[in-house]
């Protein structure tokens, strides 16, 4: 059976709140949690500061525009 991720066409986006002292904080937290999920080519798309920690989401690219597509 064929993996649903060689389906995705461009990109993987995360939303989630985790919990960090600052915004800084919070997008390394959110870039290395991508990177633990096995992803390697990742952005911030927003991340929103408030309280005890940030709302963010954070995007894994699995092909970037004109990338060679898996499925050409």
């Amino acid at each position: 059976m064929e993996k649903a991720i060689h389906k995705v066409a461009d990109a993987v986006d995360v939303e989630t709140f985790i919990i960090c002292r600052n915004e800084s904080e919070g997008k390394k937290l959110a870039i290395q949690l991508l990177q633990e999920m096995g992803f390697t080519d990742t952005d911030i798309v927003s991340l929103q500061f408030t309280g005890p920690g940030a709302r963010v989401r954070a995007r894994a690219y699995i092909h970037r525009p004109g990338s060679h597509y898996g499925w050409l």
